[in-house]
């Protein structure tokens, strides 16, 4: 008698409801030799429903599989966090980031830093004839090593008083993830880059970032200041 080979089926849910539910019947009816695969990496509901009757059931978005916990309401995601692509968003200090962890942010091909958090870069970091010895243009990237961090600084625009576009600030975002892939990067911070003095608008650039860096699967993380200390900061800045 020929043996049933062995199936796999993947889904791709997000914890919508309504797309969820039109998976329940097939996962209801699986075989004990079928693998389920959810892309989404958030999923927690695939286990109870299938009963036990799948053989495995992972969930994923890293370039290595991840077991789904089987206690009901826990998402097992800790072994992937660091590999798959997440659009992460902190209120707080940009450099209270982990020492190891990629900065990044953005300046004028000029590499004057005279305002906003450009300022903070500078004097943290130095630096400043290195970085006109690399001669960046814009739509590229000039970088730093500190420790055991790079430092990325995003060449926008030419010129400190101009604004950047947003296909400058694609091109050295690429520019960047080009680097990162080649020396192994990972996980990057940043504040709201170009959503400053700069004027972009952080949906657009959201975007982008998520465009230029969900296939790499990086993780950003970006920092925000609280709302008064975020006023206070631009107003300080449009003063001078």
């Amino acid at each position: 008698m020929k043996a049933s080979s062995k199936r796999l089926l993947v889904i791709f849910c997000m914890d919508r409801r309504l797309l969820f539910a039109r998976y329940k019947s097939v996962l209801l009816s699986l075989g004990e030799r079928t693998t389920v695969l959810c892309l989404c990496g958030e999923c927690t509901r695939l286990k109870s429903v299938t009963s036990g009757s799948a053989s495995s059931v992972y969930s994923t978005r890293a370039r290595s599989l991840s077991p789904i916990s089987s206690q009901p309401g826990m998402c097992d995601t800790a072994q992937v966090a660091n590999e798959s692509w997440r659009l992460n968003h902190v209120t707080g200090d940009l450099f209270s980031c982990p020492a190891d962890e990629a900065l990044a942010h953005c300046i004028s091909e000029d590499c004057r830093m005279g305002a906003g958090i450009a300022v903070m870069f500078k004097h943290k970091f130095k630096g400043l004839e290195e970085l006109k010895g690399q001669k960046k243009l814009v739509g590229q990237c000039a970088v730093l090593k500190r420790g055991e961090r790079f430092v990325y600084y995003l060449i926008t625009k030419k010129k400190v008083s101009q604004k950047p576009n947003y296909d400058n600030l694609r091109q050295s975002l690429e520019d960047m993830r080009a680097h990162c892939i080649q020396n192994g990067v990972t996980r990057i911070s940043m504040p709201r880059i170009g959503c400053g003095l700069d004027r972009l608008k952080w949906e657009r650039v959201s975007e982008i970032l998520e465009e230029v860096f969900e296939p790499a699967d990086m993780s950003v993380t970006v920092y925000s200041l609280p709302v008064k200390a975020e006023t206070l900061v631009m107003k300080e800045n449009i003063s001078r």
